[in-house]
């Protein structure tokens, strides 16, 4: 069964095009998913979803279909702390990655901490990339994850490709189009925990047009989220200035940090190069004390910290 008739719809440009609801959402994203579609017809969709845009509604029914098919990561069963969940899917570009920094920092504090992600561009330095010259636990194939339980105090790498390979097939649409699209967004809000466990997402934007559309979205799913603009497309502050913050807790918002105007640094001791040996020496010098922590990630800590308190409480 293909998609046409839905592609009918959302495809008449940005002033004709019409939205989708939830259900048609659902079942368009279904339909994906079940490798029922041509190349030729998710080519269209993607292109017609980044013209439109969007909607609250069709991200939550997306996000449903993508959530009921794909492998979920189990908490080890004395799990009581909150789960942090951080996607990483852009990558390092002109900046050192400090995804695995904070997920380190946040395992040290007693976390369990999944970092899920798949590289969308070829020229940008990856998680994964840190994570295995770390030495840390990265899921190496879709049946190993089934057997792996995610501890208090330890950081799990997972690969979108053992989540769900037609995932990755969407992302890698980009690479063949040079658009991003839906999948993009999609990632950095999706919840791969078993459902039961306390959980809290960290996701950012990049595009403005983006900052009240995925607000709405966890405002309707209730979701607990630390939502920000991040550094470089990864959802983690930048080092260079604090942005504002706000946490939301069963979909009600609150501004944990406001914005600090300006740099909040004169000068940095983290890396001047991308290199990912550099970021795994300075992120190794991080976590043991002997370079300081950025000032900005310092505070997405602190709201972490807070925004699990209150969750746990729940």
């Amino acid at each position: 069964m293909g998609i046409s008739h839905y592609i009918k719809e959302i495809g008449r440009g940005k002033e004709g095009a019409r939205h989708l609801n939830t259900d048609q959402a659902r079942h368009l994203m279904e339909l994906i998913l079940s490798g029922q579609v041509s190349d030729l017809e998710i080519g269209a969709f993607c292109i017609a979803m980044r013209i439109k845009g969007e909607t609250p509604q069709e991200m939550i029914g997306f996000l449903e279909a993508i959530e009921s098919s794909m492998n979920k990561v189990r908490p080890a069963p004395k799990v009581a702390k909150a789960v942090i969940v951080i996607p990483s899917y852009n990558g390092a570009r002109k900046l050192p990655l400090f995804t695995p920094l904070l997920a380190g920092a946040l395992a040290k504090l007693g976390f369990p901490v999944l970092v899920h992600g798949h590289p969308t561009e070829d020229k940008r330095v990856s998680s994964k990339e840190v994570f295995e010259l770390l030495g840390w636990s990265c899921v190496s194939n879709s049946p190993s994850l089934s057997e792996t339980s995610l501890k208090e105090g330890h950081v799990l790498y997972v690969s979108m490709e053992h989540l769900s390979t037609k995932v990755c097939e969407l992302l890698d649409v980009r690479k063949t189009i040079g658009l991003r699209n839906s999948s993009h967004s999609l990632v950095k809000i999706l919840n791969p925990i078993e459902h039961g466990w306390p959980v809290l997402q960290l996701s950012s934007y990049t595009h403005p047009e983006y900052l009240d559309s995925m607000s709405q979205t966890f405002e309707l799913l209730k979701k607990n989220v630390l939502f920000f603009r991040g550094t470089e497309g990864e959802a983690v502050a930048d080092p260079r200035r604090t942005p504002k913050m706000t946490g939301f807790v069963n979909g009600k918002a609150e501004t944990l940090i406001e914005q600090v105007q300006g740099s909040v640094e004169l000068s940095h001791n983290y890396p001047d190069s991308t290199a990912p040996e550099e970021a795994v020496v300075y992120t190794q010098k991080v976590l043991a004390g002997e370079l300081e922590m950025p000032l900005s990630i310092q505070s997405q800590i602190n709201a972490i910290e807070q925004l699990s308190l209150r969750i746990s409480a729940l």
